[in-house]
């Protein structure tokens, strides 16, 4: 039996879910997409139905309208089920996360998906709005482990 490392070692195969973004993020993703930075090389594929895929890009602040098909979308994920929140309003809800028609961001549905029995394996965070091509580079690259993650060692507040 295969781990899970052994899994994402060879190309891995993304599901594109918008949830209510104002497609700037999308454009990037699609950009990534592009031959200028050419992610088929890293074994990044797009596919047209979550059964087949190994990730989700997860863009926008999860509105109720979509959450039903939200949750339809990640139940049919295979496990191991990775998600990369991309965006500041996928991550946190963005200018919306307080809104009457939001949820917020990707850690509010991670509550949801737990009390219908869906796992997340993993979750990566790309911050940005919208997020750079480079950084949903970098979080695939994160995910499959072949850079560190960049943190500061220490938060200095300078007044």
């Amino acid at each position: 039996m295969k781990s899970k490392d052994n899994i994402l070692k060879k190309s891995i195969w993304v599901f594109h879910l918008n949830t209510g973004s104002c497609n700037a993020c999308d454009i990037e993703i699609l950009d990534a997409l592009t031959p200028y930075f050419d992610v088929e090389r890293f074994g990044i594929k797009l596919v047209a139905s979550p059964r087949h895929a190994d990730l989700v890009l997860l863009t926008g602040p999860i509105t109720l309208k979509t959450l039903p098909k939200v949750i339809n979308a990640l139940r049919a994920v295979p496990r191991p089920r990775y998600v990369m929140a991309i965006g500041a309003c996928a991550v946190g809800g963005g200018i919306w996360y307080d809104s009457y028609s939001v949820i917020g961001g990707v850690d509010e549905l991670k509550k949801i998906l737990e009390e219908y029995g869906i796992e997340i394996d993993k979750i990566v965070y790309v911050p940005g709005c919208p997020a750079r091509p480079e950084a949903i580079i970098y979080g695939v690259a994160l995910l499959l482990g072949l850079v560190k993650q960049k943190v500061a060692k220490e938060v200095k507040i300078i007044e």
